[in-house]
Order: C-alpha cells, then sequence, then structure tokens
C-alpha cells in the first residue's frame, strides 16, 4: 500500500472508531512526515496532542495501521519546528459506562464540542477543553476560563462537561457562582438545630462528592467573604481528591484583585486560557452556524453575512440579536432575497446605537487613528516618529482607562508590545494631561465616538 494510501485510509478508519469532537481535536490537523520500515513519524500542532494521542489514542493507532499494512510501527510525535521526539507512552484508560441517570449535572445537552465553532481566537482554549474533557482530574486542574461576556466560555464548559457525562460514569455538576452563594446563604440564614445541620451537610456533599465541578462567573463572588471561604474548602477538597474543576471568569486569576489571595493562587495551580473576541472569518462561520435551518438560510446573500460580521466585532450575544432582529424584520416584510439594500433598512438604527456600545480596545484604536489621521496598522507598527507615537500611547492610555482589560491584553493589541510600555505609556499621557489642555480636549473629542 503506497504511503499517501496508507495515512488516508488510517484516518478514514479512525474517524469511524472516535467521535466527531474527538478526531476534530486530535486528529485533523495531523501530517504525515515519513514512514521507515517499522518507524512512522507525525507532525502534531502542539505540544499537548503529544501526551493526549500518546496516552489516549496510541494502541488504537498502531492497531489501525496493524491491520492495513500488516507492519507493528513505532508511532514517533514531533512538533513543526522539531526534528525528532519520541514520546513515553502508555495505554490509555478508557471509561465507558454511562452517567447515573439519577444525577442533575445541570447541563445544557445541546451545547458541545461538534456546534462549538472554533478559530484563532479560541482554538487553545478548545483544545486545552478537550484534553480536561478526556482525561479529567489529570490534566489541567483547575482549567480557568476567562474572556469578556458573550464570547463562548459557557458554551466550552457544558461541552466539556457533556463530553465527560456521555463517556464516563464521573459526577458533572454545573453550577454558576450566584447559585453556590445563594445555597450557602440558605445555610446561614438557618437556625441552628438538626435542620441546619441536615442542610449544611447535604450542601457539602452536594458540591464535594462530585467528579468534575464547573463553577461559571467566579467574579461574582467578590465581596461575599463568607462565600469565598467555603469555595476554598470546597476547592481544597475535590483538589486532593484528584476531582476536576473548571472555572469561568470575565477577567483573568491575576486580575481578580476583590477575591482572596488564597484563591486566586490556587486558580493558577492548573491552567488559565484566555478566549479573545472572535475574528472576521470566525464571526462569519457563527453567522452561518446560527442560520442553518432557520428560514432565511437559503434567502440570504453572502454580502450580508460579511456586513453583519463587520459590525459586531466583539459580542456573539450581540451577533445573535442582530440575527433575531433580522429574522424578525424578514418575517414581517417578506421579501424575496435578503440583499444589503435590505440589510441596512432592517439593521440601521439596532447597528447605530450598538456599534460602540462597548469601548472595546479595537473600537479605541479606530477612533485614535481617524482622529489622529493615520492607520491602525500604523497603531499596531513599528514606526517610532512623533506623529505615531504619541496616538499610540493615547491608544494604549484609553484602553486601560476605558476597558477591562490587561496591560498584557492592550500590549498585544498594538503589536504585541511588553506590558511595561503600556505602563509607560500610561504613565505619560497622565503626566502630560496636568498641564496640557489641548490634550484634555482632544482626548473628550475621541471619546465623543463612543
Amino acid at each position: 500500500m503506497l504511503v499517501e494510501e496508507l495515512w488516508n485510509t488510517f484516518l478514514e478508519t479512525i474517524k469511524k472508531e472516535i467521535n466527531s469532537a474527538s478526531y476534530s481535536a486530535w486528529f485533523h490537523d495531523l501530517k504525515l512526515l515519513n514512514v521507515e520500515k517499522d518507524s512512522l513519524t507525525i507532525q502534531v500542532p502542539m505540544e499537548i496532542h503529544k501526551k493526549i494521542l500518546g496516552d489516549n489514542y496510541y494502541s488504537l493507532m498502531e492497531e489501525i495501521l496493524f491491520n492495513l499494512s500488516g507492519i507493528t510501527y513505532n508511532i514517533k510525535f514531533v512538533l513543526e519546528e522539531e526534528k525528532q521526539v519520541e514520546n513515553s507512552l502508555s495505554p490509555p484508560t478508557i471509561e465507558n459506562t454511562k452517567v447515573d441517570a439519577l444525577w442533575e449535572s445541570n447541563l445544557d445537552k445541546t451545547l458541545n464540542f461538534d456546534n462549538y465553532i472554533v478559530g484563532n481566537t479560541n482554538r487553545f482554549a478548545k483544545v486545552a477543553g478537550m484534553a480536561v474533557a478526556e482525561q479529567p482530574g489529570k490534566i489541567h486542574n483547575p482549567l480557568f476560563i476567562y474572556g469578556k461576556s458573550g464570547l463562548g466560555k459557557t458554551h466550552l464548559m457544558h461541552a466539556i462537561g457533556n463530553f465527560i457525562t456521555e463517556t464516563t460514569n464521573k459526577k458533572v455538576l454545573y453550577t454558576t457562582s450566584d447559585m453556590f452563594m445563594n445555597e450557602y446563604i440558605g445555610i446561614a440564614g438557618m437556625e441552628k438545630g438538626k435542620n441546619a445541620i441536615d442542610y449544611s451537610n447535604n450542601f457539602k456533599n452536594k458540591y464535594r462528592n462530585v467528579d468534575v465541578l464547573i463553577i461559571d462567573d467566579i467574579q461574582y463572588l467578590v465581596g461575599a467573604d463568607k462565600t469565598q471561604e467555603e469555595f476554598f474548602y470546597t476547592f481544597n477538597a475535590l483538589h486532593q481528591a484528584n476531582k476536576q474543576i473548571i472555572i469561568s471568569s470575565d477577567r483573568s486569576p491575576d486580575d481578580l484583585k476583590k477575591i482572596e489571595e488564597r484563591l486566586r493562587s490556587r486558580f493558577m495551580w492548573g491552567l488559565p486560557v484566555n478566549i479573545d473576541p472572535p475574528d472576521f472569518d470566525l464571526r462569519v462561520r457563527i453567522i452561518k452556524q446560527k442560520l442553518k435551518g432557520k428560514s432565511i438560510e437559503d434567502k440570504i446573500d453572502e454580502e450580508v453575512i460579511e456586513f453583519i460580521a463587520n459590525n459586531c466585532q466583539n459580542d456573539v450575544r450581540f451577533l445573535e440579536g442582530t440575527l433575531n432582529r433580522l429574522m424578525a424584520y424578514t418575517a414581517m416584510i417578506v421579501p424575496n432575497r435578503i440583499d444589503l439594500e435590505f440589510a441596512n433598512e432592517a439593521l440601521k438604527d439596532y447597528l447605530n446605537v450598538n456599534i460602540y456600545s462597548d469601548n472595546s480596545i479595537e473600537n479605541i484604536q479606530k477612533a485614535v487613528s481617524d482622529f489622529y489621521n493615520i492607520t491602525i496598522e500604523d497603531l499596531k507598527g513599528k514606526k517610532r516618529s512623533n506623529k505615531i507615537a504619541y496616538p499610540r500611547q493615547i491608544g494604549m492610555y484609553l484602553a486601560r482607562m476605558l476597558t477591562e482589560e490587561t496591560v498584557s491584553r492592550i500590549g498585544l493589541e498594538f503589536g504585541g508590545r511588553d506590558h511595561s510600555t503600556v505602563i509607560h505609556a500610561c504613565d505619560k499621557i497622565t503626566e502630560d494631561l496636568k498641564t496640557n489642555k489641548k490634550l484634555e480636549s482632544e482626548l473628550q473629542m475621541i471619546k465623543s465616538k463612543f
């Protein structure tokens, strides 16, 4: 069998043996580099693929290759920049029994890896989530997912939980910090006695006797000192028992300043992963996914999809709201086609009101570049002339003042600059504002664009 034919047949065979989410995460981007006697070298996109493929899929890959070729291959996984790295391989541990049907996980069964659309801004979070789903309690514990509201954190958490419940007998519990806090407050509000003790024991049993605890929006524990203390003990009990913990927040662990230090330090024990706003290509794919099966799917022009993607840059929920608005307008007017003119009419008030409602870094960069008659590429570039460098510092200052982004994220958005550069820019503009009235006026004009 030819090498190319062997590889293509191998991929087709393994696609039938595993679920589509696992195939997409671990096999879709593999490349066969070399076959030599009984040695086979495969290029993988990330370091984590080596571990997952080696721990979970090696025996299956070896068996399929043997059935196809009659050769027991020694399989090696390498990164693109590596020449040849041999992994320590161990047989997989597979659990296939179903979850206890009586256990209420609070998971939304409609949210899974198959309908989680992946792009450059959330790819690493998806890969990390798949790794945790396949080895809960053994890798990235806790998994801390952070990013602004409406970017898919909750979808990813439910996808992880659903994968675990479908492939193992582990008990998974999804909750929000509000639900956790309200249940705990219920204990504090009860008078001492048997009922209070029973309630407290039930609370602890519920949260500490699970295999996977998924808690959403941890930032809302700010100010709830007693609840933070209870969550600290819950976290410790689960972590010491090698139970998986998955947490989400609208900001990184470092930026949760009003959460107890001992909790924030524990959030960093595992893997913090960021989900950024979707780029244009990902927004287009999300729109097309949302339109599947809808009444307007076959009516809408491609340029309308691109128009919506260009105008909904920071929040998937706003994108969904825009599509709902368009569908409602279409249901009233019933056009033969949804072209750009029709979409403009349907969305003119909605987009005009909402397009600048979020002071995102991208919007700030646009406003600064328009005001100073330079390009966004100039703001992100390496040019150091005062005509560009000073507006760049103003952009960094406004991003720091008007958003909740970290200095590291701001530096990344301004051409991959170091966090110290952002801090210097903020200090510079702050000092200039004390004596420069013209600068103060300019900042007000830029802000007015929002």
